[in-house]
């Protein structure tokens, strides 16, 4: 359990510095240009990345709590809403117009899309904990940047290509999330 925790934290952290430390951080990125800058920022990630997947795999799955979710369908919309909010955060489409934190949204809906699906002990920690890095986050970023400003509207062709993307790897994840997970997503 201690690496999964670890990682979650080491995720959580490094990509909390930004938001709680923004000072420090502009002085690194300035002192070491963005491109040291970004590749010692992503160590930490990388790192992190390895202590959840070898954690959760460590782990022998205990249940909490039994899932409430009986049916597939709020899960699937939720997580199929996070793809869709997650492309939304990298193309300039109007979804951006409607919520200012598509990526962090993104990671709160499938955080709790999971824990509506798993009730395990290791669930509660990784799901849980993103979903709670993500909430953390943007109450910093909206501290530090105070009032949003709406994007301009955009061509409605990018809201084609955002649902296009969210919706192709939703799929994709879909037909193999047994394979690469060990669990179906959708069961029955």
């Amino acid at each position: 359990m201690a690496l999964l925790i670890i990682g979650v934290l080491v995720w959580s952290l490094t990509h909390l510095f930004p938001a709680l430390l923004p000072a420090r951080r502009e002085r690194l990125f300035q002192r070491l240009g963005e491109y040291l800058y970004k590749g010692l920022y992503s160590l930490p990630i990388f790192l992190s990345v390895i202590l959840i997947v070898l954690g959760w795999r460590l782990i022998t799955p205990a249940n909490l709590y039994v899932p409430p979710m009986g049916s597939n369908l709020l899960i699937s919309l939720l997580v199929l809403t996070a793809f869709v909010l997650f492309a939304a955060s990298a193309i300039p489409g109007n979804i951006r117009r409607l919520v200012r934190h598509p990526q962090m949204t993104a990671t709160i809906l499938w955080g709790v899309a999971h824990l509506l699906a798993n009730g395990s002990n290791r669930a509660v920690v990784l799901f849980g904990g993103m979903t709670a890095w993500a909430v953390l986050e943007i109450l910093l970023i909206n501290q530090r940047e105070g009032e949003w400003q709406r994007p301009a509207p955009a061509a409605a062709k990018y809201d084609v290509i955002t649902a296009v993307v969210g919706i192709t790897v939703f799929s994709v994840l879909v037909y193999f999330h047994r394979s690469l997970f060990g669990v179906a997503a959708i069961s029955g």
